[in-house]
């Protein structure tokens, strides 16, 4: 609406609007805040979705450890032996698992193709004229190394070759037998023996051992070693020959390990004789232990990959583990029980070790299979498969096929394997598992080695504890420092100061995490190494003479004190922290000199306490440095927002600045400074790169100052760019990280509780 004022008659816009004006300025506030509240709670919405799309992706990712294992029935056929099936000695399965081998007792390798059971071709072993075979032995499974027995006393290691080519894009593998002691036959001892009743061959640093066991317990042993001319070709073979104490007892079985240090027998009583042949010139035996007790007799006995473990069958249906332990009292490895897994319905009558992992299977005289890990301590699968005694098993080395057969007939079963993680069970993750070569169950992280051998150890108690070890010696320095310095700063620091104060604390937060992992591992480590005495002098003189200026100064006349405005008073202490600084660090070679014989370091390690250059101090202190800005920040937002009106009400009362912030001040604001807190907490759990840099990664379970850690963090962040995809490790490494989300979020949740029932108690201030 327009109007003529009266003195020049020239038009004006009313300062009053029209209800047109009115209207639409109506409809820009409800648009603005229709826009306001959906765009905050679609943002809200939209922040929930994406931690549940983390949840769900990482949960998919780990979600194959719990996926239970399948045995199941792929077929089954006959296959034309060429003799009585019932004389099969051995069965194997090719790298691929496409064809098998079967060994018979009249020394002819049966070549077929595993899925139907049609002959490849027939191999015949070289046996002696007029000869027949008596014996039978296997090494390692991985190592493909066999030997038969003829009833000369002769015998003839050999190994199975698949050697594969490509016609037209489509692998062809061909089967042939290979000698690597040559096609002769040999014979152990200055005599033949004729009555063998227990062969084995294995391929070890040393060269090839060759040991056989009789009937009267008499045991030989050679060991071969060859050389090939790099100019000739041609092979030289060495052998030097070794007898062993007679057991005065039938030998059922010869076992000996890949590092060729031990030789273990079985005799008929179900008895383990432990001989130790690192010096072959003089074999000795170290101990005779019973496998399965008096009421049951060793029905079958074998190592897993890598020698260390012996998995025994008893007649009672039993399946156990023994491996060498060293005895603490006189330092000797001792064969000693670990763990049982489930019984058998019958007598065990074949144990078939995996080809690279701590797996085996067992079959009974009842016809059952069943699939063990020995690691995890489990019973994988138990599963009826025919009506005969089981007589062999062959396991394919991706461990996705087996093939089984009975006694009573001739029929090929053929079983698919799906165990692709039975490593990660419940206990093996969060219990303490006994290890093959440790002394006791304990919680380890060790992934890999460059040793065949390797047990993967998947615990995640120690990422666990070295991520909360982190965490609580960084808030153990960042908690105190940045909340009482947001009290200060917001509650009695000049708002002139404080106006410079706050943003260069809160800039520090803009400092890249890896740029102080970097300082802290290469600089501040050695440095502390090299003046260890630092820390204990600076933890008592940085408090001390703060106190003391602070009582100097209160001593002073109230004149001078008056000369420095209010608020100003922290300025003092800049000169006070500096000069003691100074002084801690030009007292640190004399505090080692006088406390410590010249070497707290040195001093550390005579005590017994380890120490070691990158730990949880330094951790601390780094992280510490990181966690403090953003604990300051929303706590001095906290304090400095407590509404005046309280204060000064408190003031007028008669309270002291001091009271005042007791009483008032810090109930109003606890739920801000707890909220600080928690977010700064949850800060130093999830942080990656100073614990990577700093802590020296060392996956141990304690928390002690002077040591490292690894975090959980951390772990995915080293781990995670090499391992393959889709294996255990890698899925590992997903199921880590999710216990990580997990941990923060019901850490953040219940912080979230707890903030709400302060706020809603202490709203009446």
């Amino acid at each position: 609406m327009s109007a003529t004022t009266p003195e020049d008659g020239l038009p004006y816009e009313s300062p009053l609007p029209t209800s047109e004006r009115r209207q639409k300025l109506r409809r820009k506030r409800a648009f603005r805040d229709g826009f306001s509240r959906y765009g905050v709670g679609s943002s809200g919405i939209g922040v929930i979705i994406a931690l549940a799309l983390i949840f769900v992706y990482l949960f998919y990712e780990a979600f194959p450890l719990l996926k239970p294992v399948n045995v199941a029935m792929e077929t089954e056929f006959s296959v034309p032996w060429d003799t009585d099936p019932t004389s099969t000695l051995h069965l194997t399965l090719d790298r691929y698992e496409k064809i098998g081998a079967h060994f018979s007792g009249t020394g002819v390798i049966t070549f077929f193709e595993a899925g139907s059971g049609a002959v490849r071709s027939r191999v015949p072993v070289p046996v002696p004229e007029g000869e027949r075979v008596t014996a039978f032995g296997s090494g390692e499974s991985r190592d493909r190394l066999h030997v038969y027995g003829f009833s000369d006393g002769s015998m003839l290691p050999l190994e199975v070759e698949y050697t594969q080519s490509f016609v037209r894009g489509v692998r062809q593998i061909e089967p042939e037998l290979g000698f690597p002691l040559g096609e002769e036959p040999i014979s152990l001892g200055d005599r033949g023996i004729a009555d063998y009743s227990a062969l084995t061959v294995v391929e070890g640093r040393g060269g090839y051992i060759v040991a056989g066991g009789t009937e009267a317990g008499e045991i030989t042993m050679a060991l071969f070693t060859t050389r090939t001319n790099l100019m000739t070709g041609a092979v030289e073979k060495q052998r030097r020959d070794f007898r062993l104490p007679d057991l005065g007892r039938p030998v059922r079985q010869i076992l000996v390990n890949d590092s060729l240090r031990n030789l273990f027998v079985v005799d008929d009583r179900g008895r383990l004789f432990n001989f130790d042949i690192v010096d072959r010139n003089n074999p000795f035996l170290i101990e005779e232990v019973d496998l399965t007790g008096p009421d049951a007799r060793v029905t079958a006995a074998e190592l897993l990959v890598g020698s260390r473990s012996l998995i025994v069958g008893g007649s009672d249906g039993s399946v156990r583990q023994w491996f060498l332990v060293r005895d603490e009292e006189t330092g000797e490895p001792r064969m000693t029980p670990i763990r049982s897994f489930r019984r058998h319905a019958g007598a065990v009558t074949v144990i078939e070790p995996e080809y690279l992992r701590k797996g085996f299977m067992t079959g009974d005289a009842e016809g059952n299979v069943g699939l063990h890990y020995a690691t995890s301590h489990a019973t994988l699968a138990m599963q009826q498969v025919t009506e005969s005694p089981i007589v062999r098993i062959a396991m394919g080395p991706n461990n996705g096929r087996a093939l089984v057969t009975g006694e009573a007939s001739d029929e090929m079963r053929v079983l698919t394997i799906d165990n692709p993680h039975p490593q990660t069970s419940i206990s093996a993750l969060w219990g303490p598992v006994w290890y093959e070569g440790r002394g006791e169950p304990a919680f380890v992280w060790q992934s890999s080695s460059a040793d065949d051998a390797f047990e993967a150890k998947y615990s995640l108690i120690p990422l666990s504890v070295g991520t909360l070890k982190a965490a609580v010696f960084a808030m153990l320095l960042a908690m105190p420092l940045a909340i009482m310095g947001a009290i200060y700063t917001a509650y009695f620091m000049a708002p002139a100061i404080r106006r410079v104060v706050k943003p260069s604390i809160e800039l520090m937060e803009a400092l890249p995490t890896v740029i102080l992992g970097f300082l802290a591992g290469i600089w501040l480590a050695p440095y502390i190494e090299n003046n260890l005495p630092i820390l204990l002098t600076g933890l008592i003189a940085f408090p001390l003479f703060i106190l003391v200026a602070a009582f100097l100064w209160s001593r002073l006349p109230h004149s001078v004190r008056e000369l420095v405005p209010g608020g100003w008073e922290a300025a003092l202490l800049i000169p006070v922290v500096i000069a003691t600084g100074w002084l801690v660090v030009a007292t640190s070679p004399l505090i080692e000199v006088w406390f410590f014989d010249g070497s707290m370091r040195q001093w550390f390690t005579d005590v017994g306490i380890p120490y070691d250059q990158r730990n949880a101090l330094i951790v601390g202190m780094a992280m510490g440095f990181a966690v403090i800005p953003t604990i300051f920040s929303i706590a001095e937002d906290a304090v400095f927002n407590v509404p005046r009106h309280l204060t000064n009400g408190s003031l007028a009362l008669g309270a002291t600045p001091w009271q005042t912030m007791m009483g008032v001040v810090l109930l109003t604001a606890s739920p801000g400074i707890f909220s600080a807190i928690m977010i700064g907490f949850g800060r130093a759990v999830g942080e990656t790169m100073i614990v990577l840099m700093a802590s020296g990664n060392s996956p141990v379970v304690n928390f002690n100052l002077f040591e490292g850690m690894r975090t959980l963090a951390a772990n995915v962040a080293v781990e995670l760019p090499e391992t393959a995809v889709g294996s255990t490790h890698f899925r590992v490494l997903f199921l880590s990280a999710l216990v990580l989300l997990v941990f923060t979020f019901v850490l953040n949740t219940a912080a979230e509780i707890v903030r709400q029932r302060l706020r809603k108690r202490y709203a009446s201030l």
